[in-house]
């Protein structure tokens, strides 16, 4: 059986719904600190995507909130926001923040990002902020998504480099995946940094239909206080870690984030945590 076969993406998304619904109260309490890591290349985004006043915007794996809210800022109370996540819990998250913002343009929906029910053409632009990479057809996706756009309507997207390029990510992975004995990443399943190679966004565009895809690189440097308050957050709200490490004994997971928290301790200065993190912005147009 070849690893393509072996990986059961219903599976895969049902478990990736189960993360979110349990996961998902812990990543908007950290909102704050996302939004710092993640606002200016969000921002860089929503530009990309060329949002304007009026129009109807579809957000796929919209998690807690962002980019909707943004979106729903920019397109005003004359446009409107269909903000989806495969996560029920999230989506209510989402709905939350909308109210709490007075946001009556932006409309929730549980709903998977490969298979939209939703009309054709009905669309100006689809936002998906670090969700495509965890999609187990990502080509798939794309053209559903291009399927509800309208003719000149933008796609744009937001997924991480390379493992290189976030260590963040790339460093607690490797010790969680020596420790649990887990076999390294197969090319072509999802993951975070499933997209992040050189040219991979561009072909993965173009074959989905679109054209004219740009992408740019944005620093998206991971700050803290220090690293405890970092593998804090991270125990918190990035289910995947916790994922690979579900099958281990509790001590032994006590350990593992013990062995994290002193490698991430690389990162510290006197001045706080830094780790370097880069994402990759992708737009292209139908």
């Amino acid at each position: 059986m070849s690893d393509q076969q072996a990986f059961d993406a219903a599976k895969y998304k049902n478990a990736q719904r189960e993360q979110w619904n349990k996961d998902g109260a812990a990543w908007r309490r950290w909102t704050p600190t996302l939004d710092r890591w993640y606002g200016e290349a969000t921002r860089q985004m929503l530009d990309m995507a060329q949002l304007q006043p009026g129009q109807r915007i579809l957000d796929i794996a919209a998690g807690a909130g962002e980019p909707a809210v943004g979106a729903a800022e920019r397109v005003g109370p004359g446009g409107y926001v269909l903000a989806t996540d495969i996560s029920e819990g999230i989506v209510e998250l989402a709905r939350q923040v909308a109210a709490e913002r007075g946001l009556a343009q932006m409309e929730t929906r549980v709903m998977d990002g490969e298979k939209l029910d939703l009309p054709d053409a009905s669309f100006d632009a689809v936002l998906c902020r670090l969700g495509l990479m965890y999609m187990p057809q990502p080509i798939t996706a794309l053209r559903e998504w291009r399927r509800t756009l309208r003719e000149g309507g933008r796609v744009a997207v937001m997924v991480f480099s390379t493992p290189e390029r976030n260590p963040w990510g790339a460093v607690p992975a490797s010790i969680i995946r020596r420790r649990a004995q887990l076999a390294p990443p197969v090319p072509g399943q999802p993951g975070p940094f499933s997209l992040g190679g050189s040219g991979v966004l561009e072909k993965l565009f173009s074959q989905a239909g679109f054209s004219k895809p740009e992408v740019r690189a944005v620093p998206a440097p991971h700050r803290m206080g220090s690293a405890a308050e970092y593998v804090q957050l991270a125990r918190e709200a990035f289910g995947g870690f916790k994922a690979m490490m579900a099958q281990l004994p509790a001590e032994e997971r006590e350990s593992v984030w013990t062995e994290v928290e002193a490698s991430m301790r690389s990162f510290e200065s006197p001045s706080g945590f830094d780790a370097p993190g880069e994402c990759l912005l992708a737009s292209a147009t139908k």
